[in-house]
């Protein structure tokens, strides 16, 4: 009974800890596709996007991503924004988490909403 109960005990650990990164990522989502869809084809350029971008970062206190890493770039006369981004969490002495946020990847000018 013992093993068991330090064995939840530490996967409760684990997830107190990672909830912190995870709730950052819905917000970093929130603003990727945020900043997707309120892109104008005509008049935005890619310094726009990532000036919004660093904007509403800097607007919802999100720290784990800096808006220089996220990659806004021109493909085939379309415009993307990827804001895939790794968390690494302090789990217990040298024993890390490693949390991969890798569906970060818009269109920009596209509707999201569900």
């Amino acid at each position: 009974m013992l093993i068991i109960a330090m064995m939840v005990g530490f996967f409760i650990m684990v997830g107190l800890r990672m909830a912190p990164s995870y709730i950052e990522f819905l917000q970093v989502r929130e603003v990727v596709t945020r900043v997707a869809e309120e892109y104008n084809r005509e008049g935005d350029t890619i310094a726009d996007v990532r000036r919004k971008l660093a904007t509403l970062l800097n607007t919802n206190q999100i720290y784990g991503i800096d808006y220089k890493d996220i990659e806004v770039f021109r493909e085939e006369g379309r415009t993307w924004i990827d804001a895939s981004y790794e968390a690494r969490v302090p789990v217990a002495w040298r024993i890390d988490a490693v949390i991969k946020f890798d569906d970060l990847k818009y269109e920009a000018g596209r509707s999201y909403s569900d």
